[in-house]
């Protein structure tokens, strides 16, 4: 119930027989007999509720390509990991199974170990901070990354700054994480942060989560505020500490095989697509932010502020481990972006 498999369609969407007898469709031919161009559909997924700023922006995102490209690209949206989680949609981009992923960053670093450095805790002051590098030369760097892995990163959108929840106690000060089972993605640098505040770091598939929590065989995880609310994570959690211990973006990727059939103007769309896609994307986050503390509240979660201070300070070591793996000099332009 909590995890049902949906898939929203934009356009036509194609029965699944009809796909596991034709293969994947983006390799379908631009043009039929006589020259008739015929509709490229594409498969996009990602891991949570169609409710979602994820789903919300793949729905904008379609819908302009559908658009500029004359109604012959179509994207079929499958949301809450019916395709698989994360990582398993990610390979899927690699070897032409899938063609478009929204993702957190949590599997990516394993891709591209350089992604990681975006995931450091308080690397960014606020939203314009991380916008002004994502968007900039810095993050443009990394996203060329995905190239080498037969992805193509389209654009960066947004997840959100990440809050930390439990069933156990409220959290004020970093002596209250202390002993806390928490699930984690699988990112090195988030189990480092959870492990340095002396809590048990689990990382888990998303699609386990909820269940795990209800079973009390982990104690409390950490996501942005539309995930804890669009998730119903209040339903297994008491809980909520407004920590914003790491900034999550999201990123829009591409499988390279898919990208490199299309046309450059067809390309040249989806690339502007993914950035106007973004700024929607990023936009309906907020909103909901804004909107959804009040709501988790109203039910029955007691939310507390702790000082961001000193969960800084306690996390500084974490810097300090990371830096041969990023550069000092790479972290230092981020925090000195203005």
């Amino acid at each position: 119930m909590r995890f049902r498999k949906t898939v929203a369609t934009i356009g036509v969407v194609s029965a699944l027989l009809a796909l596991a007898l034709t293969g994947c469709q983006s390799s379908a031919p631009k043009g039929g007999e006589g020259g008739k161009a015929q509709t490229l559909t594409l498969k996009a997924g990602h891991a949570v509720a169609e409710t979602h700023p994820y789903h919300l922006g793949l729905v904008k995102f379609a819908e302009l390509v559908n658009q500029r490209t004359n109604g012959q690209v179509k994207i079929d949206i499958y949301a809450n990991g019916q395709l698989g989680n994360e990582r398993d949609m990610i390979e899927g981009l690699q070897i032409g199974t899938l063609d478009l992923v929204v993702t957190s960053t949590g599997p990516v670093s394993n891709f591209v170990p350089e992604m990681g450095v975006v995931d450091l805790p308080f690397l960014f002051r606020d939203r314009q901070h991380a916008y002004k590098v994502l968007d900039g030369p810095i993050g443009q760097d990394l996203l060329k990354k995905f190239d080498a892995k037969n992805i193509v990163g389209l654009a960066f959108w947004e997840n959100g700054f990440r809050h930390l929840t439990n069933s156990k106690r409220p959290v004020n000060t970093p002596e209250d994480v202390k002993g806390l089972k928490i699930r984690t993605m699988e990112n090195p640098v988030h189990q480092e942060t959870f492990r340095v505040l002396g809590a048990d770091p689990t990382p888990m598939a998303w699609s386990e989560v909820f269940t795990a929590l209800q079973q009390k065989t982990i104690d409390g995880q950490e996501n942005p505020i539309p995930i804890i609310y669009n998730q119903k994570i209040y339903e297994a959690q008491k809980y909520l500490a407004l920590t914003g211990h790491f900034y999550s973006p999201a990123l829009l990727l591409m499988s390279k095989g898919t990208f490199d059939k299309l046309t450059p103007d067809e390309q040249q769309i989806f690339r502007e697509a993914a950035v106007e896609a973004a700024g929607y994307e990023r936009d309906q986050i907020k909103k909901q932010e804004d909107e959804q503390v009040d709501k988790l509240k109203a039910l029955g979660m007691e939310i507390t502020q702790p000082d961001r201070a000193a969960f800084q300070e306690a996390t500084k070591s974490v810097y300090q481990k990371f830096e041969p793996q990023f550069g000092k000099e790479l972290i230092q332009q981020i925090l000195d972006t203005n």
